[in-house]
């Protein structure tokens, strides 16, 4: 073979792998295009997130001042003996004792509890001049049963003693018929022992123990410049144990005290009392003392249009509105803004309705 057609030989290969390989890129880069295509037609389109929205609502609205608290049975009041001899008993501290029943010992005889406002002030026996201590005397003894007198009024006669000594012989007493202040404990209605002061074996005349009301309530040291929030009837709404119970309030100091801070000391505030009951007296659980925080209403809007403050938008040019979504579209509305309260707020604006929907960030 001549080297003229071996060269035009080689030169036909040459143009045939150059062409294979250019068939080979052209079909490669068809394949890569084709695969792409169905790449991306197996790849579903992904919509914008959805928005959170909330209906617009009609409802009251009210502003609330808080003020801390305590949950528990009031204040503590002291028993101190007013018989002589020696505390031969003590009751357990929780213990509730009403009318009639022994609040503690003194030589081996109990020393019941009678109700009453006026303190026993003096001796009672026959002949006695009359007194509303009498009354208060013939009272209790009816309530426990013992009525030879009739109806209980201020003389103490023969039938009055006649009472007693069936009373005396009741409770272990001995039967003299007649009536000394330290032979009784005297409260307003039905106790409860916050602790103890005395000691078996202590003197009679002295400090016994301490007693406190059987009904918890909910105690608040109000400012003074803030007593306007607190009326007698007024419901509130109290945070304890973690929930939120409603309650009533029941009583207004008139006297202003000094505000005290944390440690005790006076923080140059003036407070007044305020004293609430649970409508749920379960809901401080079973101790005995829970701080709380109350909510007085402050103020009330009625029948207005709200939503959550975060559906306010802040425009540029001043003011706020909120983005309305209705039928898949949203716009904005410019609102006018009134009460803020408890991450709510009352809106008004042109097309706003009970129901509209609104965009929201929470």
């Amino acid at each position: 073979m001549s080297e003229e057609k071996a060269h035009r030989r080689r030169g036909h290969r040459t143009r045939w792998f150059a062409g294979a390989a250019v068939l080979v890129v052209v079909l490669g880069t068809g394949a890569v295009v084709v695969l792409s295509q169905a790449s991306e037609a197996r790849t579903p389109v992904v919509p914008p997130p959805a928005v959170a929205t909330a209906s617009v609502t009609k409802t009251d609205l009210s502003d609330q001042e808080d003020a801390d608290g305590t949950l528990g049975f009031g204040g503590e009041s002291d028993v101190t003996g007013r018989k002589p001899g020696t505390i031969t008993s003590l009751p357990a501290t929780g213990t509730v004792i009403t009318q009639g029943q022994s609040v503690y010992g003194v030589d081996a005889a109990p020393v019941p509890l009678f109700y009453g406002k006026l303190p026993f002030y003096r001796d009672l026996a026959a002949g006695v001049t009359d007194g509303p201590d009498v009354q208060q005397l013939e009272e209790n003894l009816k309530a426990l049963g013992y009525n030879d007198f009739g109806a209980p009024d201020k003389k103490f006669t023969t039938a009055t003693a006649a009472a007693l000594k069936k009373f005396q012989k009741a409770q272990g007493l001995p039967q003299t018929g007649t009536f000394s202040p330290g032979d009784v404990v005297l409260a307003a209605g039905p106790v409860r022992v916050s602790a103890l002061t005395g000691q078996l074996g202590n003197p009679a005349a002295g400090p016994v123990l301490k007693i406190t009301g059987t009904d918890r309530i909910v105690a608040v040291k109000l400012d003074v410049a803030k007593q306007g929030l607190a009326k007698v009837g007024d419901q509130v709404a109290v945070d304890v144990n973690g929930g939120t119970t409603t309650g009533k309030v029941v009583d207004v100091g008139r006297s202003a005290e000094p505000g005290k801070d944390a440690s005790g000391q006076s923080n140059g505030k003036a407070t007044i009392a305020v004293t609430i009951t649970l409508d749920d007296p379960k809901a401080g659980g079973d101790l005995d003392s829970v701080p709380v925080t109350v909510h007085f209403v402050k103020d009330v809007h009625k029948n207005v249009l709200v939503v959550p403050v975060g559906a306010l938008l802040a425009l540029a040019e001043g003011g706020y509105a909120v983005e309305v979504e209705q039928n898949g579209q949203r716009h904005l509305v410019p609102v006018k803004t009134g009460l803020f309260s408890n991450g709510r707020v009352e809106v008004s604006g042109s097309g706003l309705s009970a129901g509209t929907k609104v965009v929201t960030t929470s």
